[in-house]
């Protein structure tokens, strides 16, 4: 909307709200009465009788007295409420079009008319179009929000945020009546119930300043919150953002009224101007908040920024009568850092023009400080902290710090904080005690820079409590002996207590190094060098310590003994470590040997049972020959195991097999299955019962040993070989130069189930056909699958020599396994 320079004519004006006192030419247009409460609506002739005869009662002339009363006091209280802005609209013509007061209020009452507006709606127009502040974006974003909705409720944001402003400003002193206010004018149309006005304090407490909707005893309850203490309010002022909530029962944080209205919705605005945060503007629904369009939002956050313009020039201390108390100047603060004896700043916030923070202006500096880079301090006050120290913006997050103290006024504290400062643009690091406050609108900047002389007393310091050296300095001439305080520590003595002198350091000694201090002290005043030693100190409180002395004579010009020097140390954890070392040392050189001792005889009994050479063994029309490697390492001795035996039926046993681990227990568990399936063997019975009764043998009678067998028993008549597997690898059958292993049986390994049953097969040999039995010590590597492996021992059995022998030796010369593990073969050729 654009103001003319020069009145119009008015058309026909709306009617509306009455217009405010003094706009000249606005009229009051009143309401006819309402029907009583009560009354149903009737159409026709039936209406008006009801109406003549309620007009006409006692009853219904009481009903419209009270309601044109109630129409009256609304009617002033919207006048009382826009006369303040008619008013400020008036002034704002006068200053416009260059005209009285009288001519503004007649050109504001037709300038409403040709708008098709209240006097009082068009006042907030020319307000906003004059002031352009939050209120004013607000507004406009509302307006374009609701253009072309009708319902005056929607349109009347601009009327409800500007009287709520004017009362805000009216009452600026005031926070309880700002509440009221806000309430009443801005945020009851919006929905609330209720509304607090929090004050920050300097140590980010929070004093509750006005509320509105709540009970007296409910304000008085929550009139002061200690810092830290988190609630509502203390999430938004840790933020430092609007915190929307949409019901209180689901977050648990406590509140004032949350007993009222335990699932309403809540809001807690931070009341900042020029980035300081001067309160807390909480906002209570009395049921769950719904997610609110950006307009709404927007208007409470310009609401909030009305507190802090009513909060930023006091502060609300505890009290019986929370009187308001007007926070220190920049004088008086910078009276006080002149007195303090370390380096400090009075910084203030610089703004811009819409009241952004941008820097901080160094306001004064004291006579203590020294600018890192040697300027002097004429340079420094007056200028822009980023731009006299920019490294503050850096990873030290100096800056931050400050912006945070001045925004929430909870002060910062932090020891051995990094400084960093250019100094003919290179950076130089320095560590300083750092304390950061904010009083009043100003923030107080104080560093204590670590010298070189603190710093190394404090590296000695840490380096002798860390070692537990204490030091000692005894003068001969006077007797005077002086301890440090970590030495009074090690000994067990108060610091009020008198140093044990040298000559007194046999008292204080376990009776059996007497000797060890006598030779000490004789070497350091009778041979004047330097000497040390190690004893047992007794200790007042009965604990005795393992202590080391390290001591040297100091000598005058003319060679004479004038004093002694030297240090303690407590190394009792060096000497019960070492003792502890030596025990170690013994039982491990007792465990290598017993382990060495039982690796020993787990490869004898293994070379016992299964020599890793044996004479071919001779059957009618077969040729049997076995191969067994044991493993590389004597601690990898295993349990794999080979038979190949003549039964008395003729038929001849082929086996070999795996057990599961090494060492003893394998070996052992290896012979024990060898020899049980030897005296199972001569029963006559198929390979799948021998496996069945072995299994028994694996989970009954050796401990729940589990192991891996192939079994087979060949008729030399018939040249058949029946076999059956447990979890182990199928032989592989050599015919006509092809190799390939037999068909996968069913069959579990044995020991793991206490009752099993496993599948046989029969194969028919024919001449110069070769079957090979293995275990996977032949062919398993660490870097590819048992497939591939097998893959490759086919390709090198397909080569035949001229010898059964032959043929293994070259499979195991050629065996391209890296799991040092056993490996046992047995090979059959028919002749």
């Amino acid at each position: 909307m654009t103001i003319p320079a020069q009145p119009t004519e008015s058309g026909d004006a709306r009617s509306g709200p009455a217009a405010p006192a003094g706009a000249a030419g606005a009229t009051t247009a009143t309401a006819s009465p309402a029907p009583p409460a009560g009354h149903a609506l009737v159409s026709g002739q039936d209406a008006s009788l009801a109406e003549a005869d309620a007009a006409s009662s006692p009853v219904g002339r009481l009903a419209a007295t009270v309601d044109r009363l109630r129409q009256e006091v609304r009617a002033a209280q919207a006048e009382a409420d826009g006369r303040a802005l008619v008013e400020l609209a008036k002034g704002i013509l006068v200053e416009r079009l260059g005209c009285g007061p009288a001519e503004a209020a007649q050109q504001l009452t037709a300038l409403a008319e040709q708008a098709g507006t209240t006097p009082l709606e068009f006042a907030v127009e020319v307000i906003n179009q004059a002031a352009k502040d939050r209120v004013s974006e607000v507004t406009e974003a509302f307006l374009a929000a609701v253009r072309g909705v009708d319902d005056p409720a929607e349109q009347s944001t601009a009327v409800r945020l500007r009287t709520a402003e004017s009362g805000a400003l009216a009452a600026a002193h005031d926070t309880q009546a700002v509440a009221d206010s806000l309430l009443q004018h801005a945020l009851g149309p919006l929905g609330a119930v209720a509304v607090a006005i929090w004050a920050v304090g300097s140590d980010g407490s929070l004093t509750l300043a006005g509320s509105a909707g709540f009970s007296p005893g409910e304000a008085e309850r929550w009139r002061y919150v200690p810092p830290d203490v988190a609630t509502v309010a203390r999430n938004a002022l840790a933020e430092g953002s609007t915190q929307w909530i949409g019901s209180l029962e689901r977050t648990g944080l406590p509140t004032v009224g949350r007993q009222l209205h335990p699932e309403g919705g809540r809001v807690a605005v931070p009341a900042a101007t020029a980035g300081r945060v001067h309160g807390i503007l909480e906002i209570a629904w009395p049921s769950p908040l719904a997610p609110q369009p950006p307009q709404v939002m927007r208007q409470v956050e310009a609401l909030a920024e009305l507190c802090a313009h009513t909060l930023q020039s006091y502060a609300y201390v505890r009290g019986t009568d929370q009187q308001p108390v007007v926070l220190p100047d920049a004088s008086e603060l910078m009276d006080l850092t002149d007195g303090l004896h370390d380096p400090a700043l009075v910084l203030v916030p610089h703004v811009d023009g819409a009241g952004k923070l941008l820097d901080f202006r160094i306001q004064h500096v004291n006579d203590r400080f020294l600018d890192p880079a040697g300027r002097p301090r004429a340079v420094i006050n007056g200028a822009l902290l980023l731009e006299a120290y920019p490294m503050a913006a850096g990873g030290g997050d100096l800056f931050q710090r400050i912006e945070r103290v001045h925004a929430t006024g909870e002060p910062f504290r932090a020891r051995r904080m990094s400084l960093t400062a250019l100094v003919g643009e290179v950076p130089l690091a320095a560590v300083a005690d750092l304390s950061i406050s904010r009083h009043g609108t100003c923030v107080l900047l104080i560093w204590r820079i670590e010298d070189e002389a603190a710093r190394l007393a404090s590296l000695l310091q840490n380096a002798q409590r860390l070692g537990r050296i204490g030091g000692f300095e005894e003068d001969l001439l006077t007797g005077e002996t002086t301890w440090n305080g970590q030495l009074f520590a090690l000994y067990g003595r108060p610091l009020s207590s008198p140093p044990v002198r040298l000559e007194e350091l046999a008292e204080h000694t376990h009776p059996d190094d007497a000797v060890v201090v006598g030779r000490l002290l004789r070497t350091l005043l009778h041979r004047r060098r330097p000497a040390s030693a190690a004893f047992r100190l007794q200790r007042p409180d009965g604990v005795t310590r393992h202590m080391r002395i390290v001591a040297e004579p100091v000598l005058d010009t003319d060679g004479r003994l004038v004093a002694v020097r030297g240090a303690y140390q407590d190394i009792s954890s060096q000497h019960w470590t070492e003792v502890a070392l030596a025990a170690t040392r013994d039982q491990l050189a007792q465990t290598e040997q017993h382990a060495s001792e039982r690796s020993r005889l787990a490869l004898q009994l293994q070379h016992a049972i299964m020599p890793p050479t044996r004479a071919p063994l001779e059957a009618p029309g077969l040729q049997v020959a076995v191969r067994y490697r044991p493993a590389e390492e004597e601690h990898l001795v295993g349990g794999d195991w080979y038979d190949a035996v003549v039964l008395p039926s003729g038929l001849v046993m082929l086996c070999v097999g795996d057990v599961a681990g090494h060492g003893i227990e394998a070996a052992t568990s290896m012979v024990v299955l060898r020899n049980a399936l030897r005296g199972l063997a001569v029963t006559g019975a198929g390979p799948g019962q021998l496996l069945s009764w072995l299994n028994i043998v694996a989970h009954h009678l050796t401990g729940s040993i589990t192991a891996t067998a192939v079994c087979g028993l060949y008729d030399p008549s018939r040249h058949t070989l029946r076999w059956a597997r447990a979890g182990h690898l199928p032989p592989v059958l050599v015919r006509d130069a092809h190799a390939a292993p037999l068909p996968l049986l069913a069959g579990m390994l044995l020991g793991a189930v206490p009752d099993t049953e496993y599948e046989e097969a029969e194969v028919q040999l024919a001449a110069d056909d070769t079957l090979l039995m293995y275990t996977d010590g032949l062919i398993e590597r660490r870097d590819r699958s048992v497939e591939e492996s097998l893959t490759q021992l086919l390709v090198q059995a397909r080569t035949v020599p001229p010898t059964l022998d032959q043929q293994l030796d070259r499979l195991l010369t050629y065996s391209r396994s890296d799991t040092d593990d056993d490996t046992c073969i047995v090979g059959i050729r028919l002749r």
